[in-house]
C-alpha cells in the first residue's frame, strides 16, 4: 500500500499537544481528600496497586503480541485490520487497569485525565481498525531503530520489583511473559505499539500515530520526577522508552518526508 509523503504541520501538532495536556491535567477523584501537593502519591499509589486484581492475565498480552507479531512477519500486510483493533481494545482495557484502583491511603482513586485519554486512543485505533487504515507491514528497521527496538525490550519486560514501597531492579526472565506492566499500564505498553507503528510507516493512521505519540510525550514528562527520587529513579529508567519512542514517533513524518524529498526532489505537503 503506498501512501503519500505527507508531514503534519507545526502548528497542528502544538495545539493537540497543549488540548491533551489540559485534559491530563483534570483532578483527580479520590475517595479521601487529599492536599494538591500529594497528587504525585496519590498518582503513585494508584499505580502500584491498579493492576494488581488482573495480574493473573499478564500473559494473555504478552503471548498475544508476539503471535501479532509473527503473523505480520508471515504474512506482511494481511493483519493491519487486527493490529489496529488490538490497540485499539488495548487502550480501552487500560481504563480498568492504569486509570483507577483502591488504595490503602487513598481509598479509591480515578486518574480523570487518563482515563478520558485512554478512551479517546481506544476509539481511534478501533476507528481506523473499522475503516482498514493501517497496513501492517514491518519494514527493515535503520541502525537508530535497532536501537529503539532494544529499548522497547524493558518496556515489554518490566524488569523491577517493589521493595518497602520502593522499585528496585529485578531481571527475571519470566517477567518477559508475566509481568502485569506491558498491556496493562500506559507507559510500558505504548513504546511497544509506537516500535511497531514506526515501522509500518506509512501505511499507518497518521492522525492516530500523532495523538498517540503526543500522550506518549506528556506522560512521559510527567514521570520526569521519579528521577529525584532515591526510591523511585529505577522508574524513571524504566520511562526512557515511552520518551525516546514517543518523541521519535512524533517526528517520524517529518523525517520519513524529509527522507523521501531528498529522493525524489518534490516537496512535501503539510496536513
Amino acid at each position: 500500500m503506498n501512501a503519500p509523503t505527507v508531514k503534519p504541520r507545526w502548528g497542528t501538532t502544538l495545539l493537540w499537544f497543549l488540548g491533551f495536556f489540559f485534559l491530563s491535567m483534570l483532578p483527580l477523584y479520590a475517595q479521601k481528600p487529599y492536599a494538591p501537593q500529594d497528587t504525585v502519591d496519590v498518582i503513585r499509589n494508584l499505580l502500584m496497586v491498579s493492576d494488581l486484581p488482573y495480574a493473573a492475565f499478564a500473559p494473555v498480552f504478552h503471548i498475544a503480541t508476539l503471535l501479532l507479531a509473527g503473523l505480520i512477519l508471515w504474512r506482511p500486510g494481511k493483519y493491519g485490520r487486527l493490529l489496529a483493533g488490538y490497540i485499539g481494545a488495548n487502550y480501552l482495557i487500560m481504563i480498568a487497569t492504569c486509570t483507577m484502583g483502591a488504595t490503602e491511603k487513598y481509598g479509591f482513586v480515578v486518574m480523570t485525565g487518563s482515563l478520558a485519554m485512554c478512551a479517546i486512543l481506544g476509539i481511534l485505533w478501533l476507528a481506523a481498525a473499522f475503516r482498514n487504515k493501517l497496513h501492517a507491514a514491518f519494514r527493515k528497521p535503520t541502525l537508530l531503530e535497532w536501537g529503539l527496538i532494544l529499548l522497547a525490550l524493558p518496556a515489554f519486560w518490566g524488569p523491577y520489583s517493589i521493595v518497602g514501597g520502593a522499585v528496585r531492579p529485578l531481571f527475571d526472565p519470566l517477567r518477559l511473559l508475566t509481568s502485569p506492566d506491558y498491556g496493562m499500564m500506559f507507559c510500558f505498553t505504548t513504546p511497544v505499539f509506537l516500535m511497531g507503528l514506526i515501522l509500518c510507516y506509512p501505511s499507518v493512521p497518521a492522525f492516530s500515530l500523532r495523538i498517540t505519540a503526543i500522550n506518549g510525550i506528556i506522560y512521559a514528562l510527567f514521570n520526569l520526577s521519579h528521577w529525584f527520587s532515591p526510591d523511585f529513579w529505577w522508574m524513571g529508567f524504566l520511562h526512557l522508552p515511552l520518551t525516546v519512542i514517543s518523541l521519535y514517533a512524533l517526528l517520524y513524518p517529518w523525517i520519513f518526508a524529509f527522507s523521501e524529498n531528498r529522493k525524489t526532489g518534490m516537496h512535501p505537503v503539510g496536513k
